[in-house]
């Protein structure tokens, strides 16, 4: 291999120190999504019907607390099981690192179920909401990773390929895929849920594009990705792969099903009828008052 590779910006991956207090570049990628989240879902809240942005920001807190949660313990049980049945409270060492975005989307899911129940509304209908906000903070994480020289991809010889300092790399040229992971489940899958949700769609079919944009870009990725040492191939597929193949899986099939109109029995069913019928309630109470009395009976 050529000797004249990109050599990695060794970036300090503390970005401000208060005091004792370290601000790492990883925790203010959350922020930027964070942020991201709370100004473009209020935008969507104030145009888009039945939401108003005190219920999205309901949503966005627990969801973030979810993330982190589900995102650590996804991690442990994903990547690291042995590790947690020899050391349980690894679950709880998280200053070391390791979170899993799959084991997060569970979080978030979770939270969305509930949100959903007490609101009366169905789970598609709030994840077709929050999924375009998404993938903003995915980019934002992935760059982070890149700054703490962190989940590097396979050995390369790409003119673009990079040498990361992290003696477990080898000191090879590797593929940067946390940029190629910034920019498909980032940048790309934000531009095309941002132009598919601009106008209405039917429910369930921007939830199943988000799971299948995100299962798609993510096992592409992976082809370049390193796997983790510990784990390697599973198979055929990473583990990355294999848990996100459900996500393309049921992605396409949500999208499917959305367009052949076999998803909108899980509206509630207090919530559209009362919308459909409202109208046509109150046009048959008003002739009903002005009619004479034959053209009642008649009717009758």
């Amino acid at each position: 291999m050529s000797s004249n590779h990109l050599q990695f910006p060794n970036w300090d991956p503390i970005a401000i120190s208060i005091g004792p207090i370290d601000v790492h570049w990883y925790g203010l990628m959350y922020l930027v999504g964070a942020v991201f989240a709370y100004w473009w879902g209020n935008k969507r809240a104030r145009q888009a019907p039945n939401w108003n942005e005190n219920q999205w920001q309901d949503i966005l807190f627990w969801g973030f607390l979810a993330l982190v949660i589900g995102g650590r313990v996804g991690y442990v049980l994903f990547y690291q099981f042995d590790h947690f049945l020899a050391n349980p409270l690894y679950l709880l060492q998280a200053r070391g690192g390791g979170m899993s975005f799959h084991g997060g989307m569970l979080g978030v899911i979770a939270v969305l179920l509930i949100y959903a129940i007490k609101t009366n509304r169905s789970l598609l209908e709030v994840g077709d909401f929050v999924a375009p906000m998404v993938p903003v903070g995915l980019g934002a994480g992935r760059i982070g990773n890149f700054i703490n020289g962190e989940l590097w991809g396979r050995v390369s010889d790409v003119p673009w390929a990079m040498v990361f300092p992290n003696p477990a790399a080898g000191f090879l040229p590797r593929h940067p895929s946390q940029l190629y992971q910034a920019i498909g489940e980032g940048l790309l899958l934000f531009l095309v849920l941002w132009a598919f949700s601009r106008k209405p769609k039917p429910v369930g079919a921007i939830s199943g594009l988000f799971l299948l944009g995100y299962g798609v870009a993510r096992m592409v990725v992976e082809l370049f990705r390193e796997p983790d040492a510990h784990l390697g191939i599973l198979g055929i597929m990473s583990m990355g792969q294999w848990l996100s193949l459900p996500m393309v899986i049921a992605g396409a099939a949500l999208m499917i099903l959305a367009y052949q109109g076999k998803l909108q029995r899980f509206e509630p069913a207090n919530r559209a009828p009362a919308a459909n019928n409202q109208p046509a309630q109150s046009a048959k109470n008003k002739p009903a008052k002005k009619q004479p009395a034959k053209k009642q009976q008649r009717k009758k």
